[in-house]
């Protein structure tokens, strides 16, 4: 049976995994709440610039 085989080392892999510690979740995610709210910033910033140059430019 391949797939209880498929299971058995499945199960063993899964146990030689280092978890994050929570530290370490909190502090990913921390991480990638700054880097998504700098780069939605900077995409309004240059939205909003190209917009007032195209609203500059077409009457």
């Amino acid at each position: 049976m391949k797939l209880i085989q498929y299971l058995r080392d499945s199960r063993a892999e899964l146990a030689r995994v280092t978890w994050p510690t929570r530290q370490g979740v909190i502090e990913g995610t921390q991480a990638v709440l700054i880097f998504v709210v700098a780069l939605t910033l900077i995409v309004f910033a240059m939205d909003s610039l190209f917009g007032a140059l195209v609203r500059a430019v077409l009457p």
